[in-house]
């Protein structure tokens, strides 16, 4: 986490500040003052997000311009979303123009000239994505750059996103399967497309891409997948609770499917107490007894039978 607080310093210094250090931080900006008001209260907060940069910043009145000149000076390639908060943002990117009031969001492009002017004291929540993150659909976002997306619809999922996502823990590791999900429900709003209905669907399809990659991991637990997404037990059981089964559950039908998998492959030659400790079952008992309840025969009777290639052991189809 990075404070930047223009307040900390004289009246006669805050606007410097602001122009020659904060607004270089994330990307080139060249900032115009527009009242004569004395000083130049602002304050910029940042978090990382994997490759994301989060930032919740509050300023007075301006306009902002990322021009030609600062584009070529901007290392790298971004697209910024960005949440108003308080305060309205008129935004101009190419030929669309658009006023962003208090709960709505806009995206722009690093790439491209783009400008901004604030009519009074604001804040927002803004969210710098390498170009890459976002599906690799630079054309179809292109169409809709610089326009205001409403809290509505696909637009409520963006939005919702944005202000939990401010508030997630990532000292635990890295959040790439949150990052991808912001990424998706942006894309899919901005530049069309399926989208979740609900955040909780978001984290659920995060979590289980989570899952599958750690299935033999034995300490995979509700304690550990919260600190790997900075959410508390009661929001990771909701986001299971209309779904096909509890979290637990979940991970335990996912670890029998993929054990029966190894088994009713001929090429694998792990015996079937290896099998169980690779997905993540300790005891070889009751590996066996679960096998059974899920799919009606034995992990052994699976391994003698020489099943063909199957996500399911014969005895089940």
């Amino acid at each position: 986490m990075t404070v930047w607080d223009v307040t900390a310093r004289p009246d006669h210094e805050q606007f410097g500040y602001w122009h020659e250090v904060i607004c270089q931080a994330f990307v080139p900006l060249t900032p115009h003052r527009t009242d004569d008001a004395p000083g130049f209260a602002a304050r910029v907060e940042t978090r990382p997000l994997h490759r994301v940069v989060r930032a919740h910043i509050r300023s007075r009145p301006q306009r902002t311009t990322h021009g030609p000149s600062e584009v070529s000076r901007t290392d790298g390639a971004y697209y910024f979303v960005n949440l108003q908060v308080a305060g309205r943002c008129a935004v101009r990117q190419g030929a669309t123009e658009s006023v962003v009031g208090p709960g709505q969001f806009t995206v722009v492009d690093t790439s491209e000239p783009y400008h901004f002017d604030f009519d009074a004291p604001w804040q927002m929540l803004s969210y710098r994505l390498p170009h890459d993150v976002l599906d690799g659909r630079p054309s179809a976002l292109g169409r809709r750059l610089g326009g205001c997306f409403d809290a509505a619809g696909p637009g409520r999922v963006v939005a919702s996103i944005l202000t939990s996502l401010w508030d997630v823990d990532t000292t635990a590791g890295p959040a790439a399967d949150l990052e991808h999900a912001l990424a998706s429900a942006v894309t899919a709003t901005v530049a069309g497309g399926p989208v979740p209905d609900r955040p909780r669907d978001l984290l659920r399809a995060a979590v289980l891409r989570h899952v599958r990659g750690r299935l033999g991991d034995r300490t995979l637990s509700v304690r550990s997948v919260c600190r790997r997404f900075g959410i508390a037990p009661r929001t990771l059981h909701a986001a299971f609770a209309d779904g096909n089964g509890s979290f637990a559950a979940t991970v335990r039908r996912l670890r029998l499917e993929r054990s029966a998998a190894l088994l009713a492959d001929p090429d694998t030659t792990a015996t079937v107490t290896a099998v169980a400790l690779a997905c993540g079952f300790d005891d070889p008992a009751s590996f066996s007894r679960a096998f059974r309840r899920e799919f009606g025969c034995t992990p052994t009777e699976v391994r003698r039978s020489g099943g063909a290639r199957t996500a399911q052991p014969p005895c089940a189809q």
